[in-house]
């Protein structure tokens, strides 16, 4: 346990040890540098740290490699050195640790799957493609559904709630807005190659509690909660915009903590530039407040890149907590993204950082931290310590077992589809149809009976207004009435329960 006896976390040796204050975790960190530099090693390093001290990890393993922390490391010849080198004390201690396995496609672990109506408008309208009109109307599909009580649980419910607010856009257009029937179609066509691309396996229940991301072992250790995303990765604006939500859920479902001695949990956000691609500058905004306000709640939020100025300054500006591994400068742009990232340290008198930046070797790195002060300490050129669990990724086999023996195996397993938004309006569009066929049959023999009665005839006439649509507005007062609480949503629109 690479751990002080004042509760400091043991990252890195150089020309002095490097501790990281549990107590200044919350205010985040960056792992940067270019391809095979070691940013795995510091991000497994800190995870086993955290873990050790009790905090529970959230991490996205997107090559597949950190699956080797369910079982103990082996020694070999860079770790041998890294012992002698550092004064590690011995017996080194290869050890594994808890790990529960998750993934979006439930082919290496437990299902993820959460809600339309818990994703939210926001997150959903970036993850669809659409504009900042289309993602307008979003909104307003969601808020009748809200208003009304109506669950959007799966792509057939939002598909089904889309084309309702569609057919009777007028109904709504002074309550709500316009609505028209263009951006309705540029929405359901989204749908299908949301649909398309897996929307299905994801969307749906029982969806994904981020409560169960607390847990320990019989030794109080933090569970490792490990995403698998190698799949997912493909889609990366599908990778980005779930790992946004499940950061968007953390923030909603904890209460503020203050000031604590160690995080609640620390959430691992590999390639984290995906997150800010083409982001549109409203969502940007909201991620500069979910990171600054998220602390407060005792998040440890870790982005791992390749260069700092793949995180805009609005967001970098909130990191205390930087490790830097070695960045490659061949072109303008490599050497302008490099004397960033050198100016983005506390300068240390003893070297160049610019320069020592292009020199260092796999698992060095420039290291500076939050003293216990929150005040960043000098940059340091330090060596990462080893980790404990194996460097090389489980067999298929053993993280089957892995899962097989969690807890929440039985949990997530089978899906359900309960009664919801399609369900609802299918079954009113169904009996509103039917009523206006007995209203229409009854009107026509009327009319036989009475067809001298010009002034009866007009009155029944006028009751044959917008059927279908009373019927409908008369299911959703009662749906509300037996919900029997209102819908509210959270800092991107997600579920607040």
């Amino acid at each position: 346990m690479y751990v002080k006896e004042e509760g400091k976390i043991w990252l890195a040796t150089g020309g002095r040890r490097v501790y990281l204050d549990p107590a200044m975790a919350n205010r985040h960190g960056l792992i940067a540098g270019a391809t095979g530099t070691g940013k795995t090693v510091t991000l497994k390093v800190i995870a086993e740290s955290f873990s050790d001290l009790g905090v529970p990890v959230f991490l996205a393993d997107i090559k597949g490699d950190l699956t080797g922390m369910c079982k103990p490391g082996e020694e070999n010849k860079h770790i041998r050195r890294s012992i002698d080198n550092m004064g590690i004390p011995e017996p080194f201690g290869y050890t594994s640790y808890p790990v529960r396995f998750f993934d979006v496609y439930a082919q290496n672990g437990h299902p993820v799957r959460t809600t339309i109506s818990d994703m939210g408008p926001d997150l959903l309208s970036r993850l669809m493609g659409l504009n900042e009109t289309q993602s307008g109307v979003m909104r307003i599909i969601f808020r009748i559904a809200d208003d009304n009580g109506l669950l959007l649980l799966d792509l057939k419910d939002l598909r089904a709630m889309v084309q309702y607010v569609g057919d009777n856009a007028n109904e709504y257009k002074l309550t709500y807005g316009n609505v028209t029937a263009q951006t309705v179609g540029t929405i359901q066509r989204a749908l299908l190659t949301l649909e398309d691309e897996g929307g299905n396996v994801f969307f749906g229940e029982p969806a994904l509690e981020l409560a169960d991301w607390f847990d320990w072992d019989e030794n109080g250790r933090g569970v490792m909660n490990v995403l698998e995303c190698q799949q997912l990765f493909q889609k990366p604006l599908l990778y980005s915009t779930f790992l946004l939500w499940m950061l968007s859920e953390l923030y909603e479902m904890l209460p503020e903590a203050g000031d604590l001695d160690k995080p609640k949990i620390a959430f691992f956000f590999d390639e984290a530039h995906l997150l800010f691609n083409d982001a549109p500058k409203a969502l940007l905004e909201k991620v500069e407040q979910i990171v600054r306000l998220i602390r407060s709640k005792g998040v440890s939020v870790w982005f791992i890149s390749q260069n700092p100025s793949d995180i805009p300054e609005s967001v970098l500006g909130q990191i205390g907590n930087r490790v830097q591994h070695a960045l490659r400068a061949y072109t303008p742009n490599e050497q302008k993204a490099l004397r960033y990232a050198a100016r983005s340290f506390r300068e240390n008198p003893a070297f160049d950082t610019e320069r020592v930046l292009q020199e260092l070797a796999v698992g060095e790195a420039l290291v500076s931290v939050l003293d216990e002060k929150g005040v960043p300490t000098m940059v340091e050129r330090a060596g990462i310590l080893p980790p404990r669990s194996s460097m090389n990724a489980a067999e298929e086999s053993e993280v089957r077992k892995t899962v097989f023996a969690s807890p929440l195996y039985n949990k997530y397993l089978n899906t359900f589809d309960r009664e919801s938004a399609y369900e609802l309006l299918t079954a009113q569009k169904e009996k509103a149809a039917q009523e206006a066929a007995k209203e229409k049959e009854k009107l026509e023999k009327e009319k036989q009976k009475e067809e001298k009665e010009k002034a009866k005839n007009k009155k029944t006439s006028s009751r044959r207004t917008s059927t279908v649509q009373k019927t409908i507005n008369t299911t959703f007062g009662s749906i509300g009435r037996e919900v029997g609480r209102q819908l509210v949503r959270g800092i991107f629109g997600n579920l607040k329960w």
